[in-house]
């Protein structure tokens, strides 16, 4: 089989780890793709060679329908190549392509990563790899310097992007080639002489009152009703909203108690599936409410409503997700994706003003500060790790506090005046 095949394999052993290398031909350019089999270097030789059958079978009907050619001409790199580590001498590693040492870096720090961070990450990857594989094609790592990375800085300003997220690449960056510097594989890193744009001043985006009055008409009845109530009455992220269960909420000592979160419904490496975080991100995050009557009858029905059509429904009830309080009436998990896409049609189809489901949290810090709630205990409840971060975001609507400046200000001089001093 191996003679007939359009391509060429080895088995070659970084780190003492086996993996199957293909070699093939794309519109005339050689490639190489590194398969890891998962086996060490000392397995039996009947395990490994079965292992490689599977993976070059598996390869030879990607190739053949186009799938490795289709992958490797949108220049993002090939995810599942070796870790940097596993490639050689500092030598070696700074003379690959910055491509693949991109790739091979990010293999190394994902594991370090929040889920949705490592998938954040790689998106990024392949955007920055796609960006240097066009305008400079073949550069190696040790070839890239400030010169190069400034002009993907001022290209991406010239084509629209924000400063926000021209500095979200740059951190990504910066991460990678400060590896290299650690690592002895570079002597400097060349980010730190790039100028970046100005960040812009984040405003959010909320409704009033009024305006959630109307939602919550618009989502009576619906699938997302409860989330949509949710999200306004407290003020969670998506994540911690899907990620609630029962256990979370105690009907006898009224609390509801955020411990863990649903993200998923990204396409990268491994696909787009739906993952359950049972640690969150920071202590911050992790936080008890009172269980407010509004929300605690509509929770009441919703679990009223869950045992009826699991009996109704019986073998046909989807189990998987037992547990979780954010399900339809069918028993399936209602996703991160199908939350924002639906909230938005909702949105659209009642011809209320445009916000994202997100923007239901600054909706909820909105009322908050309007209402004299002081800005620590805001960011305790929204779960925010700093002080800074609930500031930057809110303080702009803190207009009491503006007042009550005011009123010092004038109460301090006009009683100065009063006494007859400076006249």
């Amino acid at each position: 089989m191996k003679a007939n095949l359009p391509f060429k394999y080895i088995i070659s052993v970084k780190n003492g780890k086996n993996y199957v290398v293909f070699d093939f031909k794309d519109n005339n350019k050689c490639k190489s793709k590194w398969v890891t089999t998962g086996l060490s270097e000392k397995c039996a030789k009947k395990i490994l060679n079965d292992k490689v059958e599977e993976i070059v079978t598996k390869f030879y009907e990607d190739y053949l329908a186009g799938n490795i050619r289709k992958s490797e001409n949108k220049n993002q790199g090939n995810f599942s190549s070796p870790t940097v580590s596993e490639v050689g001498t500092a030598a070696e590693i700074a003379d690959m392509k910055f491509s693949e040492y991109l790739c091979c870096w990010y293999n190394v720090v994902k594991a370090t990563f929040a889920y949705n961070t490592a998938i954040a990450y790689e998106r990024s990857c392949r955007l920055i790899i796609t960006y240097f594989n066009r305008k400079f094609p073949d550069i190696k790592l040790k070839d890239l310097n400030a010169l190069h990375i400034q002009q993907y800085y001022n290209d991406l300003y010239s084509e629209g992007r924000k400063g926000r997220t021209i500095r979200s690449y740059h951190a990504l960056l910066h991460s990678a080639f400060n590896y290299a510097v650690k690592m002895d594989i570079l002597l400097v890193n060349p980010t730190e002489k790039a100028e970046l744009p100005r960040k812009e001043k984040f405003e959010a985006t909320f409704y009033t009152k009024e305006k959630l009055e109307k939602l919550f008409e618009a989502f009576k009845g619906d699938r997302l009703e409860l989330v949509v109530h949710i999200a306004a009455y407290y003020g969670l992220r998506r994540g911690e909203i899907l990620g609630l269960n029962w256990d979370s909420i105690d009907f006898d000592k009224k609390t509801i108690t955020i411990r863990r979160k649903v993200s998923g419904s990204y396409m990268n490496s491994s696909g787009g599936k739906i993952h359950i975080e049972n640690e969150l991100k920071t202590a911050a995050s992790v936080r008890t409410f009172p269980l407010i009557p509004h929300i605690e009858q509509m929770l009441k029905e919703r679990k009223e409503l869950e045992e009826y059509y699991s009996g109704l429904l019986g073998r046909d009830f989807y189990r998987t997700y037992d547990g979780f309080v954010c399900r339809d009436n069918t028993g399936q998990l209602i996703t991160p994706c199908y939350t924002s896409k639906h909230f938005k049609k909702i949105v659209d189809r009642n011809g209320l003003r445009h916000i994202r489901f997100h923007d239901l949290r600054h909706s909820c810090a909105s009322l908050l500060v309007a209402n004299g709630v002081p800005m620590k205990v805001i960011q305790a409840w929204l779960g925010h790790l700093t002080y800074s971060t609930t500031a930057n975001y809110y303080s702009h609507l803190d207009f009491n506090s503006k007042i009550e400046s005011a009123e010092t200000i004038a109460r301090l001089l006009d009683g100065k005046n009063n006494s007859g001093e400076d006249k």
